[in-house]
């Protein structure tokens, strides 16, 4: 088995975690940067994904299995957007040229995002797989993973003797979690727009290494590790929840301070605040999961709430009470009509817009 994006640490806990699988053979790391942490017994190979050298890693060992998990809205080091770009799209290009042209090669597993479908303001009520998008990402890494899955697709028909499973994520949170919106969960006050409350649904750490595990591993009776699947935890949170669940005041703003607001965060390195973050965080976005557990056979452990609690326990308490944060939130609730709204399932009320 091979797995890009070593250097992560999504991709080095799950090359950690499938060594201990009794029907993986050996494992290869792969990664354009060395690590910081420890990967088992695994073979690291420092290979940029994006280089013609990734074709011969893949002849060299006979790889089977490919699990493509360098796939990241996330700058690693000293990498700039234009690098991660480079590396989502061309990379995964190149990946998957020379997947074509390995004939070892029989299933591949690729980490993408429910950023695809985009966040708009008609939006449905819930995605499907099948569901397409209002409004195509009009950049960022919603529109990386959007273009990666298209020529996955593309792959796909070209070699239609490989099992290929694409795993749309919500967002991954826990005590681990290391992306945009973490870090905007982590602010001491959270800008937010002014007269919206969006809905989220979160996936938990140790479910994602779960399905990755059932994904790259041989189909088990009455499941199909193949084909495009959502994967999220039950329920779903209304932003003004996670902050109070966080202890953490919001500030609500109308949308062009907001987009100030998070250029200004950019540019000092405390959160990628992207227009494709603002957009989830103005009109928030939720998919429905009834293939991922009728067809892939996952069911996580986690739900979005429980999620949600694994994080908030990390993170250093917020500057108010949980409890004086929610008094706060309330009176603005009532004081400021609001288009979202939610009963805390995963069917939404009418007025979830």
């Amino acid at each position: 088995m091979l797995v890009t994006g070593a250097a992560r640490q999504l991709g080095g806990r799950f090359v950690r975690r499938v060594q201990r699988d009794p029907d993986v053979e050996r494992v290869i790391a792969v990664d354009a940067v060395e690590p910081g942490h420890e990967l088992g017994d695994a073979l690291f190979v420092r290979a940029d994904i994006r280089r013609p050298a990734i074709a011969r890693v893949l002849a060299e060992h006979a790889v089977d299995t490919v699990v493509h998990l360098d796939v990241s809205g996330f700058a690693l080091g000293a990498q700039a957007r234009t690098a991660v770009k480079e590396t989502n799209v061309i990379g995964t290009m190149q990946l998957l040229g020379a997947c074509q042209k390995a004939p070892a090669v029989r299933r591949l597993v690729v980490k993408s995002s429910t950023g695809v479908y985009g966040s708009a303001p008609r939006d449905p009520a819930v995605f499907h797989e099948t569901t397409p998008p209002k409004s195509l990402p009009g950049g960022g890494f919603a529109k990386d993973a959007a273009e990666v899955e298209g020529y996955v697709r593309g792959f796909a028909r070209r070699r239609p003797d490989v099992a290929v499973c694409v795993l749309r994520f919500a967002n991954i949170l826990g005590p681990g979690a290391d992306s945009p919106l973490a870090d905007y969960l982590s602010l001491p006050v959270l800008p937010t727009v002014l007269g919206y409350d969006p809905r989220l649904q979160f996936v938990h750490e140790d479910d994602v290494m779960d399905v990755l595990s059932i994904a790259a591993g041989e189909p088990r009776r009455g499941t199909l590790n193949s084909g495009t699947f959502n994967i999220a935890g039950d329920g779903v949170l209304l932003l003004s929840q996670c902050a109070r669940r966080l202890g953490r005041p919001t500030v609500p703003m109308l949308l062009p301070a907001v987009t100030w607001v998070g250029q200004a965060l950019r540019a000092v390195g405390m959160t990628d605040f992207s227009p494709e973050q603002i957009r989830l965080l103005t009109h928030g976005r939720v998919v429905s999961t009834v293939q991922m557990r009728e067809t892939l056979g996952f069911v996580p452990k986690y739900s979005t709430g429980e999620t949600f609690a694994d994080f908030a326990r990390s993170r250093t308490p917020g500057l108010l009470p949980p409890d004086t944060v929610g008094r706060a939130v309330d009176r603005v609730a009532a004081a400021v009509p609001r288009i979202a709204g939610t009963d805390g399932d995963t069917h939404p009320t009418p007025s979830a817009r």
